[in-house]
């Protein structure tokens, strides 16, 4: 959990996730860990942690999130520490949770929002196979700043998925 919130302090963070407060701390990173065992077992979502494989130090996380199985879609959603960001972290992590959806949970669609000036999350979402399908305006709130924002969608079926 102090992983978390160190890496939840950077501003960076809090501009790109709209759903991560600032300044985030202790209270927050526990109630987002108790969360996630409900979701995981009522089958809304699963929030996966982004490591080395060779240190465990924590790089960010990557999730399925608003997964409905009846419709077969979910939504996918990650962040990277400062630290971690420029290493191909997002994108590994976004292959492997979106093969992960498609061959063992029989999702046939991947929805991957992202605000309008986040140009490296738009590279990892195109660099995963996700093709730009529009602009949703007032999208969403972000926390940290109380505005709502624009959002660009990018969906992913597939037959659009790259050889994982």
């Amino acid at each position: 959990m102090p992983a978390v919130v160190a890496a939840c302090q950077d501003p960076t963070i809090a501009r790109w996730t709209a759903m991560i407060p600032s300044p985030y701390g202790e209270a927050d990173a526990l109630e987002w860990i108790a969360a996630q065992g409900p979701a995981l077992r009522e089958g809304r979502s699963v929030e996966l942690a982004i490591t080395s494989r060779h240190t465990g130090e924590l790089f960010g996380a990557v999730a399925l999130s608003n997964v409905s199985l009846v419709q077969r879609r979910s939504g996918v959603g990650y962040w990277l520490a400062a630290h971690a960001r420029g290493h191909g972290h997002a994108t590994t992590a976004v292959r492997l949770v979106a093969r992960w959806g498609f061959q063992e949970l029989g999702l046939e669609r991947l929805e991957l929002f992202t605000d309008v000036d986040n140009v490296a999350s738009q590279n990892v979402a195109t660099r995963c196979g996700f093709r730009r399908e529009g602009r949703l305006r007032s999208h969403l709130l972000v926390l940290s700043t109380g505005k709502r924002r624009d959002s660009l969608v990018y969906g992913l079926v597939p037959d659009d998925a790259p050889a994982m």
